[in-house]
């Protein structure tokens, strides 16, 4: 990633942040962050102070979600510096007293994460995101198989979330189980084809592919639902299972059509084949 992309400028202050291929997320810097809020001259012994204050309140779990990863300092070498992501930091935010600290939640917002909104009211979520898909295009049909995808998205994730499933990377690997068994691509696979990269892959995915992750989806959990799977290893099983059952029937619809499910179309990045949603 380029240098310039790893700087995000916040009033005039520059945000060190850090890209994550395999979560998919931005990393800030907290003590950038803290600077932009407090207007500390010393930032780093400010933050210093509020760790130990929030671990006396009982915010130790906000804390340690924090970890360290090299950024450029400001003598241009890679140091240390704590670092969260979006989560996170709307959780820190609230406990730093600030004028900036609105601000700063609306720039969150402009640069493309969560909404406090969508924190507290999920339906305020879902109506921003059909206004967003409909600003750019999507038909209406598209928006209604996106959102039911999404819905048979979050059933799986629930129920993987009361049965010992906790860790985001177990979440991001099933999730890749899944993906890989119906398309005969993994993920980060399915985004190379369509050409992206920070860019949601759901959100470039055509109805049939959208279609065929939701049955691969639902099938994953009514398996793992009916095996009563619990935890990481047993949860792999149904997530094979529920693939290949979407995977059948895929290979079954490309053999009566001719065409391919998965494809390199994608809404908007140049050289598109189709514009999604037309």
């Amino acid at each position: 990633m380029k240098k310039e992309k790893q700087i995000a400028i916040f009033e005039g202050r520059k945000i060190r942040r850090h890209w994550d291929g395999k979560e998919e997320k931005w990393y800030f810097s907290v003590v950038d962050i803290i600077a932009a809020l407090s207007g500390s001259v010393d930032p780093l012994a400010y933050w210093r102070k509020l760790k130990e204050r929030l671990k006396k309140e009982g915010g130790n779990e906000t804390v340690t979600k924090c970890h360290a990863l090299k950024m450029i300092a400001v003598d241009g070498k890679m140091r240390l510096t704590d670092v969260a992501d979006a989560e996170v930091l709307f959780r820190l935010i609230q406990s730093v007293p600030s004028p900036n600290a609105e601000p700063f939640k609306l720039w969150l917002a402009k640069v493309g994460y969560e909404r406090t909104e969508e924190i507290n009211d999920p339906e305020k979520a879902l109506n921003r995101s059909r206004d967003y898909w409909r600003r750019m295009g999507r038909s209406q049909k598209w928006i209604q198989q996106r959102m039911m995808g999404q819905e048979t998205r979050n059933k799986l994730t629930d129920y993987w979330k009361d049965h010992e499933i906790s860790k985001q990377e177990e979440y991001a690997i099933l999730t890749n189980i899944i993906h890989e068994e119906w398309s005969d691509l993994s993920v980060q696979g399915h985004k190379k084809l369509k050409r992206l990269k920070t860019e949601n892959l759901r959100d470039h995915m055509t109805e049939a592919e959208l279609i065929f992750t939701a049955l691969a989806e639902m099938s994953t959990r009514q398996i793992a639902e009916t095996d009563q799977a619990a935890g990481f290893e047993e949860n792999k099983i149904p997530a094979r299972k529920g693939g290949r059952i979407a995977k059948r029937a895929r290979l079954d619809l490309e053999k009566k059509t001719g065409k391919k499910v998965v494809t390199s179309e994608n809404f908007r990045l140049p050289g598109a084949k189709v514009r999604l949603g037309k």
